[in-house]
């Protein structure tokens, strides 16, 4: 029985350490040229035990820094174009995208917004908080991020 339990334990730690070398403590900051670039202290995503953390990210010009012209289904579309880049730098997809937080400033734009998120995420559904803010920086009506998993390379 003693050697059956030793024999049991040491298959476990073999197959507990092959987990843990599948993650990462170390930090992977994503940098894309077809996001806007960061504009303060922070990076435009990270990469950490297997998860993509996003900044969040307003429908803004990335060349002359103002905001796009256009409804909240055109704002949306540009945000989640942007988000889209990062994953994409970090080997994701929209389909790795395990939750999505929304900011807008007046939630009478929500079916647009949901409108143009069912568009482009299709049949596939992230967890998904949505929260109406009296701001966001620099005049946006709405700003969005991600976090994704991060499939084996």
């Amino acid at each position: 029985m003693t050697r059956l339990f030793c024999i049991s334990t040491l298959f476990a730690a073999i197959a507990l350490g092959g987990c843990a070398n599948l993650q990462s403590n170390e930090l992977k900051f994503v940098a894309v040229p077809g996001a806007p670039k960061a504009v303060g202290p922070y990076s435009q995503g990270v990469v950490s035990n297997g998860m993509l953390f996003t900044a969040g990210y307003t429908p803004r010009d990335p060349v002359t820094g103002k905001l796009i012209e256009g409804d909240m289904v055109a704002a949306t579309n540009r945000v989640i174009d942007y988000l889209e880049a990062v994953l994409l730098g970090a080997g994701c997809s929209l389909t790795d995208v395990v939750k999505v937080t929304v900011y807008m400033t007046d939630l009478a734009d929500f079916a647009k917004m949901n409108e143009a998120m069912a568009a482009k995420f299709g049949s596939h559904k992230p967890a998904r908080t949505t929260i109406q803010v009296e701001k966001i920086p620099g005049g946006a009506t709405i700003t969005m991020d991600f976090i994704a998993r991060v499939p084996p390379q």
